[in-house]
């Protein structure tokens, strides 16, 4: 090797190692920048991010606690579709397909680990919303309920639909309270909670609604066609596994076991092919609604075949809509009777006490499951784990969430007082003549909240975990409608 090869490799080299110190140089420059952004963003927004922080280390400890997750009944269905995918008769495959993208994980922990951070992620959203619209000390309440809950916080290490659900509504909500909405996200997002749970339907009609409210009926229409067309493409699904319009196959069966809470044959007067359904005990002597789904002496349980057959669901249908149609104020009176249950101040013991348990931190690990779905499921679940999936309990972690499940909680007599905060300032500019030509922008969030809480009592039953979707949308129009302008 001559001298000028040796001169040409010395140069090489040394343009070599400037480079990387160049490159180390502009990744240190870019590290310095994320950082001073971070600590600027936390100067400006001192209490939240401190919120934020303790709602993090809530989390941890709660996995630290609990591994790899909680189990739900229902979680073992989701197990079953994630393993031999295809539409369930009672539940939409949104969640299945959320845990099926983390399945190369094959870890329970992690969707657990993922759903807390969508809770996170719906605070800081509530949050980011709210101070655009509000002021920050306001936002900062607003998003305090979602991020310390603790039946929050044990909803989201629950394997069950919930949090998933209120990330794609909330989500949905906050994109469609912008000066200019981006319609196909929204729609997407809609349709995703309405496969995930489909209670999320009519929350499309309301966003559509809104967006003509604020004079947008194109992004409407847009929003509409994002919304159906996933949703159209899943029915299609459904109807070519079992022959049946819709997305799910048991509306009739919820529905009849809501009306069995005042059903009266007497005053129905069924034909003979219906009055099979009808339970002789006086109303206030019946079990809540679930019983008549799930109770193996139910009328419709007693039928031959499954549950959820056509021809059942077919029959609880035509019950239902009977028992509406002849006593439609016993029937709203009983929605409405489930519906005060999620403003009260204490937390009494609904349905059952099996399933108010799954809803508290527990002491000792739940039991195995013992019906055949679930133990199918259990198995699926280990394959999906790739080991053992019973729940640990590991103090003193666990011991410190159950304490603090004892203390830290948002009693439903104050979200009620959260729900009435945006009227009670709308009348109070009312009086100061403060005049829009757009409407509210509190109005959305809040009307969705309404919609949360009241469709479950009207079309199946309340329930505790029902409640906490609603929670961060009503804090969020709370937060928005205190701002001096509207």
């Amino acid at each position: 090797m001559d001298v000028r090869e040796v001169s040409g490799v010395r140069g090489g080299l040394a343009g070599a190692v400037s480079m990387v110190g160049q490159g180390a140089t502009g990744l240190s420059g870019a590290a310095s920048r994320v950082w001073a952004r971070a600590a600027g963003t936390a100067r400006r927004h001192p209490w939240f991010v401190a919120l934020l922080a303790v709602a993090t280390a809530l989390r941890v400890i709660t996995m630290l606690g609990y591994r790899p997750a909680l189990w739900f009944p229902d979680s073992y269905t989701y197990v079953v579709t994630v393993m031999r995918p295809r539409p369930d008769l009672v539940r939409p495959a949104g969640y299945s397909m959320f845990m099926k993208l983390l399945e190369p994980f094959r870890s329970f922990a992690v969707v657990a680990g993922v759903q807390h951070l969508l809770g996170l992620a719906v605070g800081v959203l509530v949050y980011w919303a709210a101070s655009r619209k509000g002021p920050r000390w306001a936002a900062t309440l607003a998003a305090a309920p979602v991020l310390l809950d603790a039946y929050q916080i044990e909803l989201e290490h629950l394997l069950v639909s919930d949090t998933l659900f209120m990330a794609l509504v909330v989500a949905a909500v906050v994109l469609a309270m912008r000066d200019d909405p981006p319609a196909v996200a929204i729609g997407l997002l809609l349709a995703a909670a309405t496969l995930t749970r489909t209670v999320g339907l009519p929350l499309i009609v309301v966003v559509a609604a809104w967006m003509v409210l604020r004079r947008r009926p194109r992004k409407a229409t847009v929003l509409l066609v994002a919304a159906l067309v996933p949703v159209f493409a899943y029915g299609a699904w459904f109807y070519a596994t079992y022959q049946r319009l819709g997305i799910v196959g048991a509306n009739g069966v919820f529905l009849y076991a809501r009306t069995m809470s005042f059903a009266d044959c007497e005053k129905m007067r069924p034909p003979p092919d219906l009055a099979v359904l009808c339970d002789p005990r006086p109303a206030g002597e019946r079990p809540p609604s679930q019983e008549y789904v799930w109770s193996p002496g139910a009328p419709l349980v007693k039928l031959p075949g499954e549950t959820f057959t056509r021809e059942n669901e077919a029959l609880a249908m035509r019950f239902a809509l009977l028992a509406i149609r002849t006593q439609p104020l016993d029937y709203l009176a009983s929605v409405g009777g489930e519906l005060v249950r999620s403003f009260m101040w204490g937390r009494p013991v609904y349905p059952d006490a099996e399933i108010y348990g799954y809803y508290r931190f527990p002491a000792t690990p739940p039991a195995a499951p013992t019906r055949h779905a679930a133990v199918v499921g259990a198995d699926f679940a280990r394959e999906y784990e790739q080991g053992d999936i019973s729940t640990r309990i590991v103090e003193p972690y666990a011991g410190w969430m159950r304490n603090y499940q004892e203390i830290v909680r948002l009693p439903g007599a104050v979200l009620l007082v959260i729900l009435l905060v945006p009227p009670a300032m709308a009348v109070t500019r009312k009086f100061r003549q403060v005049r829009s030509s757009q409407p509210a922008r509190w109005l959305l969030p809040w009307t969705t909240a309404w919609a949360l809480l009241a469709t479950p009592p009207a079309v199946a039953e309340f329930d505790y975990r029902y409640v906490l979707p609603a929670v961060p949308l009503a804090c969020l129009a709370a937060a928005v409608s205190i701002r001096r302008d509207p």
